[in-house]
């Protein structure tokens, strides 16, 4: 019984050690797809109100005291400083978000609240991005090293970054309507 058991799975096997020729060709790779470009969805003011305001409190909150007690169940918790993710952790993430922020404020096609275009291809516009860039990535640094005294520092490189940009297309004597001119 073993032997015929052996002798059909040898035959079985025979036919299986060549490949079928097949007459069709062999499919060619397929060709990778570029990256969609970057989507624009919200306006200027919301991306200031959604991701530069709350991480840059983020930073300032870390200048007098880090000691933030984790919330009871950290992955709820809408403080960051508190969240899973809390203490220099939240500061070095919030960091990174400032500094990469700066491609959000560079892409064409985002509008200020006010419907006129970013001028995102002014040379003042592209310097501002730059130092709001630097600025993010000198907090990183500083939460890396759990320096509060760093954070200081960072802070107020932060707050010379927004000042430089809000002088210039921001705080306009008409208000909202004469902003991004």
């Amino acid at each position: 019984m073993r032997i015929r058991f052996l002798i059909l799975l040898l035959l079985l096997c025979a036919g299986c050690s060549e490949a079928p020729k097949s007459e069709t060709p062999a499919p060619t790779p397929a060709v990778p797809v570029a990256a969609p470009a970057g989507q624009v969805h919200g306006d200027l003011r919301q991306v200031m109100r959604g991701v530069l305001f709350p991480n840059s409190n983020v930073v300032f909150a870390a200048q007098d005291k880090l000691d933030v007690k984790q919330a009871k169940d950290p992955s709820t918790a809408t403080d960051p400083l508190a969240s899973t993710y809390g203490g220099w952790q939240a500061v070095e993430n919030s960091s990174i978000a400032l500094a990469e922020s700066a491609n959000l404020l560079t892409m064409p096609g985002r509008k200020c609240s006010n419907g006129r275009a970013v001028p995102v291809d002014n040379e003042d516009w592209k310097k501002f991005v730059q130092e709001l860039r630097d600025a993010g990535m000198a907090s990183y640094k500083a939460a890396q090293a759990k320096s509060t005294d760093e954070i200081v520092n960072a802070a107020g490189t932060i707050t010379e970054a927004c000042s430089h940009c809000h002088d210039k297309y921001r705080e306009k004597p008409a208000g909202e309507q004469d902003r991004c001119m």
